[in-house]
């Protein structure tokens, strides 16, 4: 397999990672387990750290998408190489950050991660396009 490939694979993993702290963060808030196996007709007032891990998730959830048709493409077409190796592992790792900085509240540290990650992705479309 590919890095390019064991990438999306790691991104993957990193979804899930994201949605077990904070699913965890959720049940260990009072009230938490009820709202959980519930109906969810209210809100549940959770830790701000735990509120900016979902919105880290729904924000890899966004960027996810295209970091997989890029990958996948690069793969079919025969495409993948160094240069494509490298703009998925740069993803990654700046997911991996932006993630981080995203729990932990740093504001502008999280969007160089976030342009970072985009950069990643623009070498991969730059093999394809070659």
């Amino acid at each position: 397999m590919t890095t390019d490939l064991w990438m999306l694979v790691s991104t993957a993993l990193l979804y899930f990672a994201i949605l077990f702290l904070y699913s965890f963060g959720r049940f260990a808030t009072p009230g938490g387990f009820g709202w959980a196996f519930g109906n969810r007709d209210s809100g549940l007032v959770v830790a701000p750290w735990i509120a900016r891990a979902v919105r880290a998730q729904q924000n890899l959830t966004e960027n996810i998408g295209p970091f997989a048709i890029l990958v996948l493409v690069a793969a079919a077409t025969g495409k993948a190489d160094r240069l494509t190796a490298l703009g998925s592992t740069l993803f990654l790792c700046a997911r991996v950050a932006h993630a981080g900085l995203y729990v932990a509240g740093v504001s502008y540290l999280r969007s160089v991660a976030w342009a970072a990650a985009l950069t990643g992705e623009a070498l991969i479309l730059l093999r394809i396009l070659q």
